[in-house]
């Protein structure tokens, strides 16, 4: 009977969860500009990944209207200093510093979920090997290791990935740490442990799915600083390398003629800002519209 009871209650919870879930838009409308960010980062990120499709301009090709031309109907945003297409330098290089930024998150966020549920769910040594590990993480200044990491080991796109997803998991750990301790607690994840289920088991059935929303705004805020973190890295040069266009190495590109033509600098350094400050935006709305506290205004 208890190991009944305690499954309806976690019938319930997931119920709960998913009424959370259907009215996650309404209470996102609450806020007017983490819902704003949401809809501009959609189309923006259809504009990236399906204009290239419409826009069929080489992004290496040298144009015939020269260098540093001005914006033109064939060129809106005007050629560069090498006079290739800006417009078209912009999607391609805008598809991959955001599908940098959205694979360095998902590695993060399996790194730190999976860190954070084995220290909080199996605690004693585990717990203290894991969670001084992530302690140990933080201290050191995250910049700096990117940079040795990627002098070290390369700046290939998949090492910049894993090496700005090493940078980035030890926040979600710390999240998905507290919240697997409060949920660890509950009587229906002490029934399946009562009825023999395996730790995977109750981790990935009873567990995480509780902490979703907790990882999804982990993931929002995690994407915004990866996106940051590369268009750093790749301004200093130690990105990803030219020929493939990247908002950072644009702007790398482009500050020896901020003055003669600064729109090369303005559009990617715009668009790296804008774009983060949407996922920091959206990320704020959505810890306050996954709360289960939440009280409509």
């Amino acid at each position: 009977m208890e190991v009944s009871t305690n499954q309806d209650y976690g019938s319930k919870t997931m119920t709960k969860v998913k009424q959370r879930k259907d009215t996650l838009l309404a209470r996102l409308k609450q806020n007017k500009i983490a819902y704003f960010s949401l809809w501009f980062l959609i189309i923006l990120h259809l504009i990236v990944f399906l204009g290239p499709f419409f826009w069929t301009i080489n992004p290496e090709e040298l144009q015939e209207v020269g260098s540093l031309a001005g914006w033109s109907l064939q060129h809106p945003f005007g050629t560069d200093d090498l006079s290739r297409d800006v417009f078209a330098r912009m999607l391609h290089g805008g598809r991959v510093t955001l599908l940098v930024g959205l694979a360095a998150m998902l590695f993060a966020l399996l790194i730190g979920t999976l860190v954070g549920a084995c220290a909080g769910y199996f605690g004693k040594f585990v717990e203290s090997v894991l969670m001084r590990i992530t302690e140990a993480m933080m201290a050191i200044p995250n910049f700096f290791f990117v940079l040795v990491a990627l002098t070290v080991l390369g700046t290939s796109p998949v090492m910049v990935v894993v090496v700005i997803a090493l940078c980035g998991w030890m926040e979600i750990a710390r999240v998905v740490y507290g919240e697997t301790l409060k949920w660890k607690e509950y009587e229906f994840v002490e029934a399946a442990n009562a009825s023999g289920a395996r730790s995977i088991r109750i981790l990935t059935k009873y567990i995480i799915p509780q902490i979703i929303p907790s990882i999804i705004v982990s993931g929002t805020l995690t994407i915004a600083a990866a996106i940051l973190t590369e268009s750093a890295i790749s301004y200093l040069g130690l990105g990803i390398q030219p020929p493939t266009p990247t908002w950072g190495n644009m702007l790398q590109n482009s500050q020896q003629y901020i003055w003669t033509a600064p729109v090369l600098g303005i559009l990617p350094g715009a668009a790296i800002t804008i774009v983060v400050l949407a996922y920091n935006f959206l990320g704020d709305g959505l810890r306050d519209a996954l709360d289960p506290k939440y009280v409509k205004k």
